[in-house]
């Protein structure tokens, strides 16, 4: 049976809960055998933005790549989740009108919830002026006008959003 791929792009904040979502929901669908695929943004720039820095125009580049491999999945019948900040609307919204079946999920959590799950400090760092160009920090992050879902993970577990949108 040919199942009809989509693209379900989770963005928000570093720390919102993206990968756990993405994760819990790739389970979800491959055990109703829908074929998935994850693509995470911090792994994404290990093995095909390497290289690329944290700019405005780099992140674009970074964006439309992860998206580019996106529309090859899913016109492949292929269900790819997208865990990737993706902090400018632009390349969202340039990427929705190229994209088939694109459903733009937004995970939100507040930027202070968000630094209590920091387990790797960067939040900290970013204050402290050591990273640079942090999202939510010193970059902006540019939340989505009109997302198909809103994922508040400040007040909903990860089942309960999964749950909640599953079912769509």
């Amino acid at each position: 049976m040919k199942h009809l791929g989509a693209i379900l792009w989770l963005t928000g904040l570093s720390g919102a809960g993206k990968t756990t979502i993405a994760h819990n929901l790739d389970q979800k669908l491959q055990t109703r055998s829908y074929p998935t695929e994850i693509l995470d943004g911090d792994i994404v720039r290990i093995y095909l933005s390497q290289g690329l820095g944290f700019s405005k125009q780099d992140r674009d580049i970074n964006v439309r790549r992860i998206g580019f491999v996106a529309n090859l999945l899913s016109r492949n019948g292929i269900i790819a989740i997208i865990a990737a900040i993706s902090p400018y609307r632009q390349v969202r919204e340039e990427l929705k009108k190229t994209s088939t079946k694109f459903i733009e999920i937004y995970v939100y959590a507040p930027i202070a919830v968000c630094e209590s799950r920091d387990v790797k400090g960067l939040y900290a760092l970013a204050r402290a002026g050591q990273i640079q160009h942090f999202t939510g920090i010193s970059d902006p992050y540019e939340e989505p006008i009109n997302p198909e879902i809103i994922c508040q993970t400040d007040r909903f577990t990860v089942e309960q959003c999964v749950k909640g949108f599953a079912r769509k």
